[in-house]
């Protein structure tokens, strides 16, 4: 049997989780909720590093590696890419493709949060989507600025902030009455791609305003790459599914 490392995070690393049995491993780096019903080992916490990474591979005969790690999480997927060079082992990734924009969007692209708050200065109420990263700079509000920063977990508001926690997916619906109860003036986003945020997208396009979308990471080669869950799942060896009994 082909025991898998499975590195996860994601919606989409879930589905998959979910097809493993116990022989494999599911690996959460522990930001979020840690699922307790998977019939696989579910692992938390980093690996120290691609050094780190390759020890365990070979310490618990992995024999293949999926990162199905978020899209901007470009330092696990290059470490995941090391790691199973020197352990000589395939290395697979999900690669949900990138949301593309459509007729009356207005996409304002930057590389880094410099740019993105250079490109934030003219507005007032921001939507940030964009995870935990917001959250230390909290005291660097500009004064005529109040931000809503939606994560997974509850943290406190500040004067100037509310913090909204809430997980995906989220509905047109809930996201219309949202954007119209805090009368955002600007949409600030990573290009996940997926459905279970791309409600946000509409909503602004339906109402005319501009989203500050943070450009995708260069992420390494694999040796096998997929667009979608259903793809890898039907790639995989039959013997390393959920079902090996079938």
């Amino acid at each position: 049997m082909t025991r898998i490392l499975l590195l996860g995070g994601t919606g989409d690393a879930l589905k998959i989780a979910r097809r493993l049995g116990p022989a494999h491993v599911y690996s959460l780096a522990g930001l979020g909720k840690v699922p307790d019903d998977l019939k696989c080992a579910v692992r938390v916490g980093g690996f120290g590093g691609s050094a780190g990474l390759a020890r365990y591979l070979a310490s618990e005969a992995i024999g293949l590696v999926i990162d199905a790690t978020h899209p901007y999480a470009a330092r696990i997927s290059a470490n995941a890419v090391d790691a199973c060079r020197v352990a000589k082992l395939p290395c697979w990734a999900l690669r949900r493709p990138a949301w593309q924009l459509q007729a009356g969007d207005d996409w304002r692209m930057v590389d880094d949060w410099n740019e993105l708050i250079d490109t934030l200065a003219p507005f007032r109420r921001p939507l940030f989507t964009l995870g935990r990263e917001p959250l230390a700079h909290l005291d660097e509000i500009a004064p005529h600025q109040f931000w809503t920063v939606r994560v997974l977990d509850s943290h406190p508001d500040t004067a100037r902030s509310r913090i909204l926690a809430a997980r995906g997916p989220f509905t047109l619906d809930g996201e219309r009455a949202l954007f119209a109860l805090q009368a955002f003036d600007v949409v600030v986003s990573k290009n996940s791609g997926g459905g279970a945020t791309e409600a946000k997208l509409e909503v602004a396009r339906e109402r005319g305003l501009p989203v500050i979308m943070l450009g995708r990471p260069v992420l390494p080669e694999v040796d096998r790459e997929f667009a979608s869950v259903a793809d890898l799942l039907d790639a995989l060896p039959a013997q390393a599914n959920a079902d090996s009994g079938k």
